[in-house]
């Protein structure tokens, strides 16, 4: 018994299995949650690591480069990239996709240790952590309240801090701006020499008296006590008090005498406003398996509790930025395109059925086929993001497919005058071959998708595994459900003139005969012209392939979306003070404030966000832009950031570059990053120029620039050696003092109540102002005398890299660009072309990254996974047919579906993208199904008896009306999609419209073509008779139901 004979004998069974699919279904969507993307695996693991008062070279040769030589050796490292800053050493490792990125980060971590002790005296321990892509901030806001700035700053410490790191899933929280407590030590060089100190001397003097020591406990008979000493200062004058030194008198040096001891604030390094107020920024994290969305919701709601909390305070939280509301909007947007594309299925399945009831048999297949994938998905641990969404919306038309075919050839058999069980039996046993086949083309093109490696494969993967689970499904639904319900409601439909329906329906009935009629008098036409059809057929494909290189298509990783946010970074001349950039920076908030279109502005005064990691720069900040919603401005968020731009470039000495919010919810990294390496520096510099030449001259570049700012004024000290000895001093005591003298110690601590406050140490401002002010200072000998930085020291002014990079252990310039109305793709073919001409130093080689990388990669991934699309399809007909020229046939309709797909993207002005390429691969099954059905009836005309013309003009007539509908049905399915204006509608349009091209062109061409070619392959029985016997002659099996029978 076959299981559709199981399902109309037994149509309870069947009715329980569906029933219990149904509630597992709906109770595992109610355990989904949203993400806009699916989880990225990140094999990226940073080092970082603090050297105060460092300069970019002195962090290069002494931290970046021991720390890239321990941990190259750590399997599987793929790439290697260093950025030496002023203090900081940032150190990131690429390895394999596949890798285990927690036992890398121990690895790495283990090799990291081993280098500890030659990490230079005054550098932090190296801080080793995984670099994840979706790990930002998923909220960004402004705190503002009515208290004293420095007692609201600790109360967010205290209070605000804690309980939102509390909720559910959050896993840092980040403070930027607001004025920190500190105690500040300013010492008085003037009076340090009066009274012959050194700033070594009396910074020790306050470390020493500044601690507490458990020094054992007191055991008595019955009790132990712990016995500790308390030596941390108990009051701001007990420090100002503290005797650092006794003059050679016996008289005590008091720390009052030689420096002013103040309870003030940090110097600032960031400064945040929101919307024109100044606040104490937050930037919230999430926990690396949360969910941005549930974290979101949660931390809103303590937000809103936190606020009546503490209404006294006039607490306020001013969100600026939400990544988890474009995940809702766009999960949104695709549920209302699946929702409106369910209804034009039903439209279509209505005209073509002229009955409800009918059309009813039809559409189950959707919610059954889609309710029960979610328990897969569930299981398979996906979520509902952008990929299984759009994979549901754009499987809603192949859904129905099986059910129409299946249905279809019921009636045919109930229009012969059968009764409905008979006719559902023997209608899905005639078609289940065909039914199966067109179901396992679908499933084959997609695997190799779901089994892709790399970012693409991260992406794409639960897309094809939802597509291949809903339609195996559907294959279900129509051996089952459909036959069952046909064969107890299934009813042919009696066209009436007296309803308007009716009277449509015949209307229709009629035109689509005469489009059958036209259609066979075509199809007589190519058989009698089959080399002007296979001429023509080949122009039209040659013709849509020319669009790529003729600049009608072009070619990027993802297409741009309008999410309404972006970053835009301004940079004034490198050593620009922060209290000038923050003048600056109020002037752009202003110009930004002043637009429409504009509805908040998060500014970070110091910070320069560009790149993986960011870092404090006094002369840069960054403004985050929040617009109103799409549907209230007239301007897209390109032409807002370029308005903005062009005004902002009026302010003299100002850098200016906007950055859109990509895909991943970042602005940090530039489309066109163009990595220029080699073992010389300067050959690197000077090959990073010419290649930034090029790269302006080419059209649709913006923003270009280099990684590496200008030299940046220093003033450097360099020590005689010998002089240096004569005194008795040592390079450690020297680099010591001058770190504390200019960057301060922050080592000590002072305690009141349960809070630590830094202790800082350095010299008074006025002291620190001018080169001679460095000469004056003074450091003590074995000898107890007195040494001046100048009587061993010559003190200069010269100018130094802001930074250095490294790419895999040699030196790297990045050179960045934006792109403004053209595509990457396009760019950087131009620009290949263009660095044909021109010649590079020696040693010197260019690198791609960022959008070029990723595109090349995830292209050639894609290309790969179609060719084996193309090959699966091919073998799972052979098996099925057990022929190998019928299946070949087929894939003629491949080529006739590419004509329409580009001419698609052409007319429409969308861009080949991974999107647009998942469209095309969607096409090798999605066309091939139309083939199928044309070449399985006309083998099983010329089984009947037919001569080859006769079965292939029976098949056309037979087949138009099944074609026509699937075709149909999957085109309107995707119009939603490609029509959508909505929240990430461009990243998914440009497949949307290459479906409906691809699906088009092959509705009417493989009608057509497919029939041409099958007489071609016919005709080698006649010219080499002996090879067709052996190869192409072969019995065709036939599927019934899922047993194997020979066929006559």
């Amino acid at each position: 018994m076959t299981i559709t004979e199981l399902a109309i004998k037994r149509p309870t069974l069947i009715v329980v299995i569906f029933g219990a699919l149904i509630v597992l279904g709906l109770y595992s969507y109610t355990q989904l949650s949203y993400e806009l993307l699916p989880k990225m695996n990140s094999p990226f693991i940073t080092v970082t690591t603090v050297y105060p008062g460092a300069s970019p070279n002195e962090v290069e040769t002494s931290v970046s480069k021991p720390i890239e030589d321990a941990i190259s050796s750590v399997d599987q490292l793929k790439s290697l990239r260093s950025t030496s800053s002023e203090g900081v050493s940032f150190v990131t490792a690429e390895f394999d996709q596949a890798v285990n990125v927690d036992v890398t980060l121990q690895n790495t971590q283990r090799k990291v240790n081993e280098i500890l002790s030659s990490l230079p005296e005054g550098s932090e321990t190296p801080t080793v952590s995984k670099f994840a892509i979706d790990e930002i901030p998923v909220l960004r806001m402004g705190i503002t309240s009515n208290m004293p700035s420095r007692e609201f700053y600790q109360f967010i410490k205290d209070r605000i801090q804690p309980r939102i790191s509390k909720v559910k899933g959050v896993a840092q929280i980040s403070l930027v701006g607001g004025d920190e407590r500190e105690i500040k030590i300013n010492l008085d060089v003037d009076k340090i020499q009066t009274y012959g100190l050194s700033i070594l001397q009396v910074t020790n003097a306050v470390k020493n008296s500044n601690l507490d020591f458990p020094t054992g406990k007191i055991k008595g008979e019955n009790e132990q006590l712990i016995v500790r000493v308390a030596g941390k200062f108990s009051s701001v004058d007990e420090l100002r008090n503290l005797i650092v030194a006794r003059s050679a008198q016996g008289g005590e040096i008091k720390l009052k005498d030689v420096a002013e001891v103040e309870d003030g604030t940090k110097e600032h390094t960031n400064l945040t406003r929101i919307n024109g107020t100044t606040s104490v920024g937050l930037l919230m994290y999430k926990q690396t398996d949360a969910n941005a969305v549930e974290v979101s919701k949660l931390v809103r709601n303590e937000i809103t509790m936190m606020e009546n909390d503490y209404k006294d305070a006039n607490l306020k939280f001013d969100i600026a930025q939400d990544g988890s509301m474009f995940t809702i909007d766009a999960a949104n947007a695709v549920k209302f395109d699946l929702g409106l594309a369910v209804i034009l299925v039903a439209i279509v399945m209505l005209l073509f059925l002229h009955s409800i009831r009918n059309s009813f048999i039809v559409l189950l297949a959707i919610p059954a086929s889609m309710i029960s994938t979610f328990i897969a998905m569930y299981m398979f641990g996906f979520t509902l993001n952008l990929m299984t969404l759009l994979a549901l919306s754009l499987v809603v038309g192949i859904l129905v497919d099986d059910s129409i075919v299946v249905l279809e050839n019921i009636y045919h058999h109930m229009e012969k005058g059968e009764d409905k069980r008979t006719a559902s039996l023997k209608g899905r046993n005639e078609i289940g071959f065909a039914a199966l086949a067109i179901t396992l083309v679908d499933v084959v093109v997609f695997l190799p998708l779901a089994l892709t490696g790399g970012l693409i494969g991260n992406i794409i993967r639960q897309f094809a595994l939802v597509v291949v689970i809903s339609t195996l499904l559907s294959l279900f639904v129509s051996f089952t459900v459909t036959p069952l319900l046909a064969s107890r409601i299934g009813k042919l439909g009696e066209l009436t003139n007296k309803t308007i329906i009716g009277k449509f329906a015949i209307w229709f009935e009629n035109g689509f005969r005469k489009l059958t009629e036209h259609y066979l008098g075509l199809l007589k036409w190519s058989l009698n012209n089959r080399w002007k059809v296979l001429a023509g057929t080949v122009a039209l494909f040659f013709a849509s392939l020319a669009l790529v290189p003729a600049g009608f298509i072009g070619s990027e990783f993802i297409a741009q979306s309008d999410r309404g946010e972006f970053a835009v970074t301004i940079e004034l001349p490198s050593g620009t003070t922060l209290e000038r950039t923050n003048f600056v920076t109020q002037k752009v908030e202003n110009i930004i404030s002043s637009l429409p279109e504009v509805k908040k502005v998060f500014v970070n005064v110091g910070a320069s966000n560009e790149g993986l990691i960011g870092q404090s720069t006094s002369n840069s900040s960054e403004l985050n832009v929040t617009l109103v919603d799409k549907e209230l401005r007239d301007k897209s968020t390109d032409q807002v950031g370029h308005l903005i731009k062009k005004k902002i470039m009026e302010i003299p000495d100002v850098t200016v570059r906007v950055n859109p919010i990509g895909i991943f919810g970042t602005a940090n990294a530039t489309p066109i990053q163009i990595i220029v390496k080699g073992p010389n520096r300067e050959d690197v510099q000077k090959a990073s120029l010419t290649v930034m030449d090029v790269l302006k001259k080419i059209a649709g570049t913006t923003d270009v620039r280099l990684s590496s700012d200008d030299a940046k004024p220093e003033t450097r000290v360099e020590i005689d050696r010998e002089k240096l000895a004569s005194f008795g001093l040592s390079i450690a005591e020297v680099g010591a003092t001058l770190r504390i003298a200019l960057t301060g110690d922050d080592d000590s601590k002072y305690r009141d109540g349960d809070n630590e406050y830094d202790i800082r140490i350095s010299l008074d401002q006025f002291d620190r102002s001018k080169i001679s002010d460095l000469s004056r200072l003074t450091f003590m000998n074995p000898r107890g005398q007195l040494v001046e930085l100048q009587q061993f020291a010559n003190i200069f002014e010269t100018a130094g890299p802001t930074k250095l990079e490294r790419k895999d252990r040699i030196s790297s310039i990045v050179v960045f660009s934006q792109v403004n109305g053209r595509p990457s793709g396009s760019i950087g073919q131009d620009f290949q072309a263009a660095m044909i001409k021109e010649k590079l130093p020696k040693g010197v080689e260019l690198v791609y990254d960022g959008d070029l990388k990723n595109q090349a990669d995830s292209f050639g991934s894609l290309g790969l996974a179609m060719l084996a699309g193309i090959l699966f399809v091919y073998m799972i007909m052979v098996a099925l047919y057990d022929s190998y020229v019928y299946p070949f046939v087929v894939l003629f309709s491949i080529p006739v579906a590419m004509v329409g797909a580009l001419f698609a993207l052409a007319l429409t002005m969308n861009a080949l993208s991974i999107f647009t390429m998942l469209g095309i691969i969607m096409l090798i099954g999605l066309v091939a199904k139309n083939a199928i059905l044309l070449v399985d009836r006309t083998t099983y005309n010329q089984r009947e008896g037919m001569e080859t013309n006769d079965a292939i003009l029976e098949a056309g007539k037979s087949r138009i009306r099944p074609i026509f509908m699937t075709t149909l049905t999957m085109v309107f399915g995707m119009l939603p999609i490609a029509l959508s204006s909505s929240a990430g509608s461009e990243w998914k349009s440009g497949l949307a419209w290459g479906l409906v091209g691809g699906l088009t062109s092959s509705m009417f061409l493989t009608l057509v073509l497919v029939p041409v070619i099958f007489t071609f392959m016919e005709g080698l029985k006649d010219k080499i008779p002996g090879l067709y016997r052996k190869v192409f002659n072969r019995k065709i099996k036939i599927i019934s139901g899922l047993e194997f029978q020979e066929g006559n």
